[in-house]
């Protein structure tokens, strides 16, 4: 039995803290603790109202090292679950280390000032928390983080050797606002505005990537300027474009024999108008400017006048789709799957009052925490999803609320 710690009380917070005090087996004590009093209180009241569990709260400033490390001492919690910003990954590694706590987050960190999305400043730690004999688990979410286990689960019981993937995003919800994100309105734009990257084997291209998989390069694309229309099952065919994200980074260096792997996410025709227009305005800006006397940031001031994505559970309705196309070479042939899950908003609302979105982040994170704090992925260092056995995590995923299902498609269309 542990104890947990979850910073965070948002709408993934909100979900961590349900599916954590759901399991029992894991779990003993269950902590929930964000800057933020009354959301915190609030999510305990769900959770009691819903489990019968009671949790325990706290206030605490993520950013602040020594207010944080002071709350690990005084909880002596098994492993933290980060669910705030992914600016401040950093100062809850930090945080772990100086208490002795085992860590997992959903995101890899981001400079405030700098929208740029790499591994780099969190597998520096991996020194510190090998020397400390402390586990950080990086990205467990559903993408990064299931998408990553899917990758493992593919190399390990379906090919011998993987050439291409792709990793596809749709979500088929409507929430009915002219324009709303399904998460971190800050994060979200930040995170589409960017230019489009994939890995792929090979010479002539920006920056040198690949470990296992071989050296290979960087292609750059501008940003959502590559459209591919693919059928997602229980949804349907959706358009989808080109996007940079996280897990391409370490998936690169840990898959066998890859030769190409891209990222594409579906978006409406509607919300590509909004976004547009909110670019060419300079609302999507990330930098200070002067408003009467004042420094503002304008996508933080957008994101004040944006529905919070934690209220759209109770409108939203229909169903998301993630999942990997992956094809390589088995017993010889050519071999071509996708390994996805489907998932409903309304049931996600009726179980944790909370939309596919956050629910489909927040159940991965619990995982991933069981799994470092029942031993099955704890080992000193910093590691991804990938690296880690990935059976008991897809054990417990379909277990979680999210079934997962294989199906073989042609092999031909898989190099597009």
């Amino acid at each position: 039995m542990s104890k947990v710690i979850i910073i965070g009380a948002g709408g993934v917070g909100n979900v961590v803290a349900h599916k954590c005090a759901q399991n029992t087996e894991v779990f003993s004590e269950v902590v929930l603790a964000s800057r933020t009093e009354n959301r915190v209180r609030a999510v305990a009241a769900d959770v009691k109202a819903d489990t019968g569990r009671q949790i325990g709260i706290a206030t605490v400033d993520a950013d602040n090292v020594p207010a944080t490390v002071a709350l690990l001492q005084k909880e002596r919690p098994d492993v933290l679950i980060n669910v705030a910003l992914p600016y401040q990954d950093l100062p809850l590694m930090d945080a772990c280390l100086h208490a002795g706590v085992h860590y997992v987050d959903t995101a890899n960190y981001e400079p405030p000032n700098l929208a740029k999305f790499e591994y780099s400043w969190q597998w520096a730690y991996r020194e510190r928390f090998e020397r400390a004999g402390l586990t950080a688990l990086l990205g467990s979410g559903f993408d990064p983080g299931v998408t990553n286990v899917f990758c493992a689960h593919a190399q390990k019981h379906l090919f011998d050797e993987i050439e291409f993937i792709d990793i596809m995003d749709a979500n088929a919800g409507e929430h009915g606002h002219p324009f709303a994100t399904n998460f971190n309105p800050e994060i979200n734009i930040r995170e589409i505005t960017q230019r489009g990257r994939y890995w792929e084997r090979g010479e002539g291209g920006e920056g040198e990537g690949g470990g296992v998989g071989g050296a290979g390069v960087w292609r750059e694309t501008d940003p959502l300027s590559v459209r591919r229309d693919y059928d997602y099952p229980e949804i349907g065919p959706k358009a989808s474009y080109l996007m940079y994200h996280e897990e391409l980074e370490s998936l690169a260096q840990n898959i066998r024999g890859l030769k190409r792997i891209r990222f594409f996410m579906t978006f409406s025709d509607n919300y590509l108008t909004h976004l547009r227009v909110l670019q060419n305005v300079g609302m999507t800006r990330i930098d200070p400017v002067k408003f009467q006397g004042n420094e503002i940031v304008p996508i933080q001031f957008l994101k004040a006048l944006l529905p919070d994505p934690a209220s759209l559970g109770a409108r939203t309705k229909g169903k998301t789709c993630i999942g990997c196309d992956i094809t390589g070479v088995k017993d010889g042939k050519r071999k071509r799957v996708f390994i996805y899950n489907v998932c409903d908003h309304q049931k996600c609302f009726s179980e944790v009052k909370s939309q596919a979105i956050s629910y489909t982040t927040g159940v991965p994170a619990m995982i991933g925490g069981a799994m470092v704090a029942t031993g099955k992925w704890r080992r000193p260092g910093v590691w991804n999803m990938e690296q880690c056995d990935p059976d008991p995590f897809m054990e417990l995923l379909g277990k979680s609320g999210l079934p997962w299902k294989v199906i073989e498609l042609e092999p031909t269309a898989a190099a597009e």
